[in-house]
């Protein structure tokens, strides 16, 4: 994988242009023996050779390109493009009528000069972190290929169409860590900025409380780019210089139970790394992590705000949606109006303490996902299995959404290991700040995991 710096650079060189890179791409895409067909619900060659020789033009004849000029860029299949069905992954709305305009994030995009290679396959309706998907089929992780694991969700398709090659970066949406979850079991960055930051316009929802548009790539610079053009924040993330100073907070509640032994190494070696290179680590308790997961036996946004959205559509058709999906929305029918009205509140609570707890650390830092990317064969007939794992795979990251924070996922396995993401947060809108310090711990644990 190439970063988008590298291939910039490249493209400024001549030493290849940007129709030349999206053929290498659609050659990836398309290839009968790799996994574009579960990667894309609908790859859009026309559009893109057009965008790729439109930069071509522009960038010989010296005019401004922007700063994605010429980069494939996948995204997830639940922002509007004008003229076409915006599906989310899938067959209830295969036949809706085409977007009659752009979503703000695809606009935004567009005048940065991507190249937008295709729509990628995701999680029916963005509402799992295990990335599965009966209607397209799902994308195998690429780590361990021939025991074909779970990409991770709902940005399931983002993820393998970077690790892959068939675009250099990818946007999705992150609800409850669908974007870091896939990042972190395929061993890529990814970023979850904070809920506001990128307008949503456009975008079908999952949770509108919750709902994040962020992006995947090869490195946390990749995710600061594409960070900048969705969020129209022009101001570049400063170079943190070293990890030495930093103030990283490890939470002693729950966020480190249920490790298997892949991850429970990586991040105690990740850990270690970073106090030698002179990071100040302490432990603290978040009691406030716990009372997160306990609303949930009262009401969660997911599932009232989905079937708010999907109540007629679930009544009329509900036989062509993933049984999976199905029953997990339908349980926002139980949620009255007190119990989410009462949600509301308890999470403005929460959110103040969680805020007070953090000041005075740079970041807190944990596990992104406890676990090692699962084989997709295991969850074949067994609901039971498929709903203990969503839940354990989702519950670090899904902390950050509900405390409305930004995360950003790295990878911190050794180099031919199972993946696995170092997930740092923080809950005071400190984007910028957030990815300055991943880039330094970034480079750091670079140096000996490869």
């Amino acid at each position: 994988m190439n970063t988008i710096e590298t291939v910039l650079n490249a493209l400024e060189s001549s030493e290849f242009n940007s129709s030349e890179l999206l053929d290498a791409c659609l050659d990836r895409a398309r290839s009968p023996v790799g996994e574009g067909s579960r990667v894309f619900t609908r790859l859009l060659e026309d559009a893109a050779r057009a965008e790729a020789d439109a930069v071509d033009r522009r960038r010989r004849a010296g005019i401004s390109v922007g700063p994605l000029g010429g980069i494939p860029i996948s995204v997830k299949d639940l922002f509007d493009i004008q003229g076409l069905p915006t599906t989310a992954g899938s067959a209830v709305l295969s036949d809706a009528a085409p977007a009659v305009r752009d979503a703000v994030a695809i606009a935004r995009l567009r005048a940065a000069g991507a190249v937008i290679v295709g729509r990628t396959n995701m999680t029916e309706f963005a509402f799992s972190g295990l990335g599965l998907n009966p209607h397209y089929g799902t994308p195998a992780n690429p780590y361990d290929r021939q025991a074909r694991r779970i990409p991770g969700g709902s940005s399931s398709g983002a993820a393998i169409s970077v690790t892959d090659g068939m675009a250099v970066g990818a946007v999705g949406t992150d609800t409850g860590g669908s974007v870091r979850i896939p990042a972190a079991l395929c061993g890529l960055v990814g970023f979850k900025p904070t809920a506001r930051r990128i307008p949503q316009a456009g975008t079908l929802p999952l949770s509108t409380s919750l709902d994040s548009i962020g992006s995947l790539g090869p490195s946390v610079r990749c995710c600061g780019i594409i960070d900048s053009v969705l969020s129209g924040d022009s101001e570049p993330f400063s170079r943190a210089a070293d990890v030495k100073g930093l103030r990283i907070a490890i939470p002693k509640t729950q966020v480190l139970e249920d490790m298997d032994v892949d991850v429970a190494f990586a991040f105690e070696r990740a850990v270690k790394r970073l106090a030698k290179a002179g990071a100040r680590i302490v432990e603290i308790a978040v009691p406030e992590f716990a009372e997160v997961g306990d609303t949930a036996k009262t009401a969660t946004f997911p599932a009232a705000e989905a079937f708010a959205w999907h109540r007629e559509m679930l009544a009329q058709t509900i036989e062509r949606y993933d049984p999976l999906v199905a029953v997990r929305i339908s349980r926002g029918a139980a949620i009255s109006a007190a119990d989410y009205i009462w949600l509301l509140k308890k999470r403005v609570e929460l959110i103040r303490a969680v805020r007070m707890r953090a000041e005075g650390f740079d970041a807190l830092a944990m596990p992104t996902v406890p676990i090692i990317a699962p084989t997709i064969a295991e969850f074949d007939g067994d609901a039971d299995h498929y709903h203990n794992s969503n839940l354990l795979i989702l519950r670090n990251p899904a902390l950050v959404n509900f405390l409305d924070g930004c995360a950003l996922s790295i990878p911190c396995h050794l180099f031919g290991q199972a993946p696995v993401g170092l997930m740092l947060a923080r809950f005071d809108s400190a984007d910028r700040a957030l990815l300055a310090i991943g880039e330094a711990i970034e480079k750091e644990l670079s140096t000996v995991l490869s």
